[in-house]
């Protein structure tokens, strides 16, 4: 298994990558959206990237669990944001997220923005080691 500097060297060069984004701002806690530029549409191609460099599968619905956020039934998603259910199935689902912040105002569509580098490093490593 790869260490941990390694994990973290290949998650950057998949981001630099996908992102065209200078390396010195691929920092472990640079959110992907916030500090990055990341957009829905770069998610699939950053997953693609990580699978390839790390020979690993990432299934769709890890990095956001899109059942979840597009919930309809007022279970999870109440007026745009998770709702209490909501916020713990998602703790479950992507327990690497520090999802502190988005819960003082866990609008869906800013879920994607906690996401941080160290967030794609944590997920390749449990990747690697399952």
């Amino acid at each position: 298994m790869p260490s941990k500097d390694e994990i973290f060297a290949g998650v950057k060069d998949a981001l630099v990558e996908a992102l065209a984004v200078d390396e010195d701002e691929v920092t472990s806690e640079a959110t992907l959206e916030g500090d990055l530029g990341a957009e829905s549409i770069d998610l699939l191609d950053i997953v693609y990237r990580l699978e390839k460099a790390f020979d690993i599968k990432i299934e769709r619905g890890e990095l956001i669990p899109e059942e979840i956020v597009n919930d309809t039934t007022g279970k999870f998603v109440i007026d745009g944001k998770l709702t209490a259910d909501g916020i713990t199935e998602v703790r479950k689902r992507i327990p690497y997220a520090d999802l502190t912040a988005f819960e003082k105002n866990p609008l869906v569509q800013n879920l994607a923005t906690v996401l941080t580098v160290k967030d794609m490093c944590y997920l390749v490593e449990q990747k690697l080691g399952a």
